[in-house]
C-alpha cells in the first residue's frame, strides 16, 4: 500500500461525510446513492441502473441468500442492506463514521416494514460486534477511506464466522507516486491518504487470512462513472437558478473531466473482491 503527502484521520473522514451529505443528496442522487456504478455497456449511460447493477453483481458474486446475516461496513446511506434485505429476505447490520448518513439510513429504515436491519455509527477499526456474528461482510467503495487498512481487515476477519464471505468493492491506488491532479480530484477531495494496488489489495488481504476468491479489475466502469456523473452535473447546473448549487455543480463537473485524466495515468481505480475466512460454515 502506498500514501499520498498527506494524512488524514477518521474524525476528518466522518467530519466530511457529515458536512457534504445535504450537497451530494441534492445534486447525486436524493436516495444517497453513492458508489460507483458497473455500465451495461459503453454507451451505458443510466448512474442510477448503473449503481444498482454493481449491487446485484456484489451479491450474487457473495452467494448472499435469505438465511444470510450480512453487515455493510461504510455503509453509509443505507442503500445496500436495505436493497439486501428487501431482496433477499436476510437480515442486515450496517456500520458507517458518519453520523449524518447512519440518521439518514434509520430514517430511511422506517419507510420500509418487516426488514430486519440495525445501523450503527462507528469505525470499522473498532467494531461494535461479538466475533464470529456474520456470515457476510460486504463493502462497496468505502474501505479505501480507512486510515488504518490492516486493522479494519483483521476486525473484519474477527467478526466473520469461520467460512464467512468478504465481498466488496473498492477504488484502487495502481501506481506507488501520483500526481498534483490526482492529489487534488481524487484524494484530496474525499480525504483519502492513498490505497493499494489491485494486485497489492490481494497481498494484504491474504495476509489478513482470507482466501481469495474473486478479483475483477474494474477500470473501465469508474471512468464510465465519472464520465455520466461530469454529464449530469452540467445539465443540472444549466438548469439551477441557485448560483452556488450551480457553482458547486460545475466544479464537480470540471473535477470529473480531471479524475478521468488521473484514471487513464494509472492513478486511480476500481476493483471488486470476494474472499473466505477459512474454515467450516457454520449456521
Amino acid at each position: 500500500m502506498s500514501t499520498t503527502g498527506h494524512v488524514y484521520t477518521e474524525r476528518d473522514v466522518s467530519d466530511f461525510f457529515d458536512q457534504t451529505l445535504q450537497t451530494y443528496l441534492s445534486f447525486w442522487d436524493g436516495d444517497g446513492v453513492l458508489h460507483t456504478g458497473y455500465f451495461a455497456d459503453d454507451a451505458d449511460d443510466d448512474y442510477r441502473a448503473a449503481a444498482e447493477r454493481t449491487s446485484d453483481i456484489l451479491a450474487a458474486d457473495a452467494g448472499i441468500d435469505g438465511s444470510s446475516f450480512v453487515l455493510d461496513v461504510g455503509c453509509g446511506c443505507g442503500n445496500f442492506p436495505i436493497h439486501l434485505a428487501r431482496r433477499f429476505g436476510c437480515r442486515c447490520g450496517g456500520l458507517d463514521l458518519s453520523a449524518e448518513r447512519i440518521r439518514f439510513a434509520r430514517e430511511a429504515l422506517t419507510a420500509e416494514n418487516g426488514l430486519d436491519i440495525e445501523f450503527r455509527q462507528g469505525s470499522v477499526t473498532r467494531m461494535p460486534y461479538e466475533t464470529g456474528t456474520f456470515s457476510h461482510v460486504v463493502s462497496q467503495d468505502a474501505l479505501c477511506l480507512v486510515p488504518d487498512k490492516p486493522r479494519s481487515h483483521l476486525e473484519i476477519h474477527r467478526v466473520l464466522r469461520p467460512g464467512g464471505v468478504f465481498a466488496f468493492s473498492d477504488f484502487l491506488q495502481p501506481k506507488k507516486e501520483i500526481g498534483e491532479r490526482a492529489r487534488k480530484h481524487v484524494y484530496d477531495r474525499v480525504r483519502w491518504n492513498g490505497g493499494y494496488s489491485f494486485v497489492g489489495y490481494q497481498a494484504a488481504l491474504e495476509e489478513a487470512g482470507f482466501e481469495i476468491l474473486l478479483a475483477r479489475n474494474l477500470e473501465s466502469h469508474i471512468r464510465q462513472t465519472y464520465r455520466v456523473l461530469g454529464r449530469i452535473a452540467r445539465e443540472r447546473a444549466e438548469a439551477t437558478p441557485d448560483a452556488s448549487a450551480r457553482d458547486w455543480m460545475l466544479a464537480f463537473s470540471e473535477s470529473c473531466a480531471e479524475i478521468q485524466i488521473a484514471i487513464d495515468d494509472g492513478e486511480f481505480g476500481w476493483g471488486m473482491f470476494v474472499t473466505r475466512k477459512p474454515g467450516n460454515a457454520t449456521p
